[in-house]
């Protein structure tokens, strides 16, 4: 049927007044079977359930007309998706994953009544599903591929269907439907976020003295004692690109040739003062204790330790600091102030605030890496410093003490619980 402007009418999607062609058989499992007028009943259309369902080539060609089926169905239609009776009317068969055809999506309303659907036309409504079955999904997702005997690191949407099809869950469901379920309770089963519990047995003992210096940098300062975290930055490269690097230019990045040529590495030491974030960093070729003791030479001669009452200096335990000469060497200097030496928890170096100058440093000045020689490294690295220096700021330190004993004690509450 078609309207003024010769398109054709949107029909009832419950009902096709049609001519009765010719009906053909239904092929069952228990043979072939004469397809009737008459409604089959919950027996009978399971026993049929599986089977194929041949309809006449003008029925089918009318069907994708009117956007009942796609064009690229063949006149063998499984009934598990949909049927269609003698009299035309398309219908809903029995299934897990039946889900309502036709313009009127939701399945209901004017199914089987003669009536057009008042819903504007538009893309299908998703499957029905029990939520007992995606409650399973859900809780496969929450839970390591290994566990289900997969070779996978994680799960994706894709293999979540499979593994639910493999374990008899459902007869069939498609991975944009998983995924939907999983962003509704925002679980990402394919991403993961790296993390580390303490090792250290004194992790506390020793934390919440630096985290208290942290809070009291500036106060501390006002009386003349300053707060020193120091460290290394190992291995630097410097590589040479096989190319040209080019800067921006609209609609293109920066562009650096991926090839390239390795020149050595330079060892990086460096200080922060804390309550101005102020820095001072050299390079070395090696790094070794006998550098690491020049480095602090030249910290305990710079202007930062000039009328101080007191140094207090945080460090981790790594080998070039040598922690059980370290002492002993200052005290042998004999400087007009003392030495407080804090030592952070074993791996627990994110505790110490002249990492994320480190990281700075590698945002801005080594990324990407395309260096001549050693030189242009230091150049690079110490230009930087120089350039920071003049507008230093103190770092927004937000990790108190008292975050760290409030997440202690719920750690230790949700371990009692379970």
């Amino acid at each position: 049927m078609q309207d003024g402007a010769g398109r054709p009418r949107d029909l009832p999607a419950t009902r096709l007044a049609l001519p009765q062609p010719p009906l053909r058989q239904l092929e069952g499992p228990g043979g072939p079977a004469l397809a009737t007028s008459k409604p089959l009943g919950p027996a009978a259309r399971r026993q049929v359930l599986p089977a194929p369902l041949l309809i006449p080539e003008s029925r089918l060609k009318l069907l994708q007309r009117l956007g009942e089926i796609g064009p690229t169905h063949s006149s063998t239609l499984r009934m598990g998706a949909f049927g269609v009776n003698p009299i035309g009317s398309t219908r809903l068969l029995p299934g897990p994953w039946a889900a309502p055809i036709g313009r009127c999506a939701s399945g209901v309303g004017g199914a089987g009544q003669g009536r057009s659907c008042r819903t504007r036309p538009g893309p299908v409504d998703h499957a029905f599903s029990p939520s007992a079955v995606r409650a399973q999904v859900t809780a496969l997702a929450c839970t390591l591929p290994r566990d289900s005997g997969k070779s996978l690191s994680r799960w994706s949407a894709t293999e979540l269907a499979r593994a639910v099809v493999q374990r008899g869950i459902v007869r069939r469901i498609s991975g944009a439907t998983v995924q939907r379920w999983l962003k509704a309770d925002r679980i990402k089963p394919w991403q993961y976020h790296s993390w580390q519990r303490p090792t250290d047995p004194r992790f506390l003992e020793r934390a919440i003295p630096i985290l208290t210096l942290y809070e009291r940098a500036g106060a501390l300062a006002r009386k003349g004692h300053i707060l020193v975290c120091a460290d290394e930055k190992t291995s630097i490269q410097a590589r040479q690109a096989c190319g040209r690097t080019t800067a921006a230019r609209p609609g293109w990045p920066l562009h650096v040739p991926d090839r390239y040529q390795r020149q050595g590495a330079v060892q990086l030491f460096g200080s922060l003062l804390v309550h101005t974030g102020e820095t001072l960093a050299r390079c070395f070729e090696r790094k070794r204790f006998v550098e690491f003791q020049s480095f602090l030479g030249l910290l305990f001669g710079s202007v930062w330790c000039r009328r101080i009452r007191s140094l207090h200096l945080i460090l981790d335990h790594g080998s070039t600091h040598a922690p059980k000469r370290l002492p002993a060497w200052i005290a042998s200097l004999g400087l007009p102030f003392p030495v407080h030496l804090h030592w952070l928890p074993v791996n627990a170096s994110w505790l110490d605030q002249i990492k994320i100058v480190f990281s700075e440093l590698q945002r801005k000045a080594l990324t990407p890496n395309d260096f001549e020689s050693t030189d242009h490294v230091r150049q690079r690295i110490l230009g930087f410093f120089t350039e920071r220096n003049r507008w230093a700021h103190p770092i927004q330190w937000t990790y108190t003490a008292q975050k760290l004993l409030a997440t202690v004690r719920r750690q230790r509450t949700l371990a009692a619980a379970g």
